[in-house]
């Protein structure tokens, strides 16, 4: 588990588990599948019951749970999830909680919604280029390893992520001041 920016850290299935499940104060987002979704959920097959409000993004506390899965398409890593991933790291830290991004090894899907947030919320990792972000990226958290689905995911929409940064700032200072 490697703290990228203060109080967002990034981690591995057994980081949440041995660490931060025991402790108080922290925020997490599951960003695997197995088992938290199935679990939060309650389903034995392949996938959650057809239409369920649920099916990719499940909020118990302070957890945020995505049906996420290192998958090769992607089209199954929906921009809605991400944002909500997003939006929940935010309001994690604005509570002042630790926030736990984990996938199960902590290579690809949780340092890439860290990646992401760090550049269009943050203004913490250079915008103009995914691989421009990924460098910097990778020099806070070396094990940044994407596999290719999330990989394609972050490069087809760098751009969406780019303008929402933009939205969003001017949000934050219109609130703030």
């Amino acid at each position: 588990m490697i703290e990228v920016y203060p109080n967002l850290f990034v981690g591995d299935e057994i980081d949440y588990e041995l660490n931060v499940a025991v402790q108080k104060g922290w925020a997490v987002v599951h960003a695997c599948k197995e088992p938290y979704h199935r679990q939060a959920l309650g389903y034995r097959g392949r996938r959650p019951p057809e239409g369920h409000h649920e099916s990719l993004v499940a909020r118990r506390g302070h957890r945020l749970i995505l049906n996420m899965v290192d998958a090769r398409d992607p089209e199954l890593f929906p921009k809605e999830m991400i944002d909500a991933a997003l939006d929940f790291i935010d309001e994690a830290l604005y509570k002042d909680l630790k926030v736990l991004v984990h996938c199960d090894r902590g290579e690809s899907r949780s340092p890439s919604i860290a990646l992401l947030y760090m550049a269009a919320r943050l203004d913490e990792l250079p915008t103009d280029s995914l691989e421009a972000a990924e460098e910097k990226f990778r020099t806070i958290y070396p094990y940044y390893n994407p596999q290719p689905g999330i990989h394609e995911h972050l490069r087809q929409n760098w751009h969406r992520y780019r303008s929402d940064r933009l939205s969003y700032k001017r949000e934050l200072d219109q609130w703030v001041g």
